[in-house]
């Protein structure tokens, strides 16, 4: 049976808040604009600390600028219990050591699952070094990414590390829609490919061929 990962969400929050209990959450975290929304929507339950890893970002320059949006937007949108920012390390040999032979594979495919899987490890073992009760990813927000495969990635890690997955499928509930009008109302930088080279090149192509479409962030 298909899991309603957003009810699955509400139902977990809603036990907290009854409780009387505001977690502490490790919100990995993929750009500005997929931040803005999931970061109101956390910070109304959880104490969240941002964290920045996406070592899958090309090039450096661009990588800096999605880095520096987050911190001026976690700055400007001044929300209650958004605790602290960490920017984990930036090494690109990693990601493409660990999306090695998949170079040719389509957008959304397996290479794009590895990535899923290096991104959430990283922050599964922080959570638990750090002691968090849960991590999550804003990458659910995207409505071209598999919530369930993110969730199914995200639960196998944190059986690995220890650290309770909180599940998401932050696009439900006009989740992107907000972010769109977030994104507007901070001004914010909304990048036209997802990350990697591979998606920047594929984009590139699709640009050249439609040179009338629109560049919205996936």
């Amino acid at each position: 049976m298909k899991i309603n990962y957003q009810k699955e969400l509400d139902r977990i929050t809603q036990e907290n808040d009854v409780r009387g209990v505001r977690p502490r959450l490790l919100l990995h975290v993929c750009c500005a604009p997929c931040s803005s929304y999931c970061m109101e929507y956390l910070s109304e339950h959880f104490s969240v600390t941002v964290f920045y890893y996406n070592p899958n970002i090309h090039p450096a320059e661009e990588y800096r600028h999605r880095v520096e949006e987050v911190r001026r937007l976690i700055s400007e949108m001044g929300l209650k219990h958004i605790d602290g920012f960490v920017e984990g390390t930036f090494e690109p040999s990693d990601f493409y050591e660990a999306v090695k032979g998949l170079e040719n594979c389509p957008e959304g495919g397996e290479r794009c699952r590895r990535c899923y899987r290096l991104r959430l490890e990283e922050t599964a073992k922080l959570a638990a070094e750090k002691g968090f009760d849960y991590f999550t990813t804003t990458l659910t927000i995207s409505p071209l990414k598999s919530a369930e495969a993110l969730n199914e990635i995200g639960e196998a890690v944190g059986e690995i590390y220890g650290v309770r997955h909180l599940p998401s499928d932050f696009k439900k509930r006009n989740g992107y829609k907000r972010s769109i009008e977030l994104s507007r109302e901070y001004g914010l930088y909304r990048q036209n490919y997802c990350g990697c080279i591979f998606s920047k090149n594929s984009r590139d192509k699709q640009a050249q061929e439609n040179p009338s479409a629109g560049a919205e962030e996936k």
